[in-house]
């Protein structure tokens, strides 16, 4: 029995600028950043704006994703967690310069095991997720996890979104699945992501945020910084975790 909503989203390409933040400059731009913005509608904690994210990535034995060689530059492959929902998110995200287009489709955590058969399934709402891991020979190779807090444009809009995760943790893993306990390696040590996307220019408050903490964009990824970190851990056919003795 097929369990997937057969949500499919489409997003159009947006603007997106990072920055790798000092922790104690973070906690300085999160409370003047929700002075100005909303808390994200599907956040939680004490302000309703924060969420535990944890996403699978896919590359090949080469690690083409990992070293931008080609077409695998432009596009990273992902599942996407938030929190301990029953739902996650297939992901293609694809980034063109600052440009970022991502297609996504939602099904059930039950459903994860499909992916591993050889061929892809018609019908079902992971099908071109897992017909093009297929055809472009991904296999899973690690796990990043970190904690969030998303804002959003005051007037509700999603056109303007601000993203600053934390407590990056990364795992080297082939197996899908998001398990609920365990300590990954930590990367980006002492310091937060911060993202800010939206749509044609840049907004004043971003323009503000970027003048009051004097920001310069960098290029930053997750995925990236994870493998630079877990380096040998990558292959190893299991789940690999950082002891905490």
């Amino acid at each position: 029995m097929a369990f997937s909503t057969e949500i499919r989203e489409r997003r159009a390409f947006v603007s997106e600028i990072k920055f790798l933040i000092p922790d104690g400059r973070a906690a300085a731009i999160r409370e003047w950043a929700r002075a100005r913005l909303e808390p994200d509608p599907y956040g939680g904690g004490p302000r309703g704006d924060e969420y535990r994210t944890a996403s699978l990535y896919f590359d090949t034995s080469e690690f083409d994703v990992f070293h931008r060689r080609g077409s695998f530059g432009r596009s990273k492959y992902r599942i996407r967690r938030y929190g301990t929902a029953d739902l996650v998110f297939l992901e293609r995200k694809l980034k063109t310069h600052d440009w970022v287009g991502k297609r996504r489709s939602t099904v059930r955590t039950q459903e994860l095991h499909r992916l591993g058969e050889a061929t892809a399934e018609r019908g079902w709402a992971g099908h071109w997720f897992h017909r093009r891991v297929l055809a472009r020979q991904l296999n899973l190779v690690c796990r990043v996890s970190y904690s969030r807090t998303a804002l959003i444009a005051a007037d509700g809009g999603d056109a303007v979104r601000l993203t600053l995760d934390v407590d990056l943790q990364a795992f080297a893993t082939d197996q899908i699945a998001f398990p609920c306990c365990g300590r990954g390696l930590p990367i980006a040590e002492n310091h937060a992501v911060l993202e800010l996307k939206y749509r044609g220019t840049a907004p004043p408050v971003f323009q503000e945020l970027m003048e009051t903490f004097s920001l310069a964009p960098q290029p930053v990824s997750k995925y990236r910084m994870a493998i630079t970190a877990l380096g040998c851990m990558i292959g190893s056919g299991t789940e690999s975790e950082v002891s905490t003795v």
